[in-house]
């Protein structure tokens, strides 16, 4: 996947995440920087759980939920 794709991916991931998770998104760099984080971390728990997801929806639902677990972890640590 090129270079602008994972910026666009992860903007929206990390957009769609911040929704979810605290109602707003982080601005456009807050944003892609969560859902680049967030693709690693679905990635990882994906293939943890024996998932594949493909195309560009299947690359965007990987970012988002990795995007959400990490707000959530950071959220609770935080909170800690």
């Amino acid at each position: 996947m090129g270079f602008i794709a994972w910026l666009i991916i992860g903007g929206l991931a990390g957009w769609i995440a911040g929704n979810i998770m605290r109602g707003g998104g982080f601005g456009i760099l807050g944003n892609i920087g969560v859902g680049v984080v967030g693709a690693l971390v679905g990635g990882f728990l994906f293939s943890l759980l024996g998932l594949q997801a493909g195309g560009f929806i299947g690359s965007l639902v990987t970012a988002t939920v990795g995007a959400v677990v990490l707000l959530w972890v950071i959220s609770k640590v935080k909170s800690a």
